[in-house]
């Protein structure tokens, strides 16, 4: 299989900018080793390929290397939380005007399901089933220009407010922008707590009704745009990968190629 692009416009390969910020950090990682900076650069172009191809391993182009050796130096690239620190290491100065959170539900492909015991079982892969079948729910937040600041997991069938609080947990914004699903009063004094302001249209079944803000409500579409970034890697859009750990990896990844876009 061959992939032409234009130079310039590949969505498969980093830019000089992005590579520099990108090896500067790795290379300040004291529990990790680098090795040449051509095989890194070489590494992490694999780590993108397969991210938004959303191939198997096997099926990696051998320019970019042995498939295998790559495979795990990804695996042990998640496992030790690299590209989570690279990712906060991005979005260490977002704008925190408004706070946005939501959520998506990505389908799992059977070949996702039958992690093994000795990792959890799946039971801890945050893998469910709800109404679309076999799946896992992304919780996001993101910062008032639309940047991820922070991914959660969870099965499919969970509630968006599940991971509400944790969402937001350390940040101070003005502003938290949810949709109605986040409609909780618990959620809300979480909030209010925080010196923050809700803007959470309340439930159709609400006892006591509670005003918004409906202009600045439409600011909501910024996290939805950035799910619709996020959902051009095919890594993201459909989950492969047994383990948690590693779909976190390639979401914290995506993550940090749209920060440095």
């Amino acid at each position: 299989m061959t992939f032409v692009y234009n130079k310039g416009m590949s969505t498969l390969t980093l830019s000089d900018t992005q590579w520099s910020k990108i090896v500067a950090f790795l290379n300040t990682c004291p529990d990790l080793y680098t090795g040449q900076e051509t095989r890194l650069k070489r590494f992490i172009q694999a780590v993108l390929w397969i991210t938004r191809s959303g191939s198997q391993w096997r099926l990696l182009p051998k320019q970019y290397g042995n498939w295998n050796s790559i495979y795990k130096r990804f695996a042990r690239w998640c496992n030790k939380g690299i590209f989570q620190r690279l990712h906060q290491h991005c979005a260490k100065d977002p704008d925190l005007e408004w706070l946005i959170i939501d959520t998506t539900t990505i389908r799992a492909h059977p070949c996702a399901g039958g992690a093994l015991n000795t990792s959890g079982g799946q039971a801890c892969q945050a893998l469910g089933r709800s109404r679309g079948g076999f799946s896992t729910k992304i919780h996001i937040a993101v910062d008032g220009l639309g940047n991820p600041l922070r991914f959660m997991l969870t099965a499919g069938q969970r509630h968006d407010i599940t991971c509400a609080e944790a969402l937001i947990d350390g940040y101070s914004s003005a502003y938290v922008i949810a949709d109605t699903s986040y409609d909780s009063m618990a959620f809300i004094e979480s909030i209010t707590d925080t010196g923050a302001v809700p803007v959470i249209p309340p439930r159709a079944n609400r006892r006591d009704s509670r005003t918004y803000d409906v202009n600045l409500y439409k600011e909501r579409h910024l996290v939805e745009c950035f799910i619709n970034k996020m959902k051009q890697y095919r890594r993201i859009s459909a989950r492969f990968d047994k383990l948690a750990v590693r779909y976190m990896g390639f979401l914290s990844f995506v993550a940090t190629i749209i920060w440095l876009r």
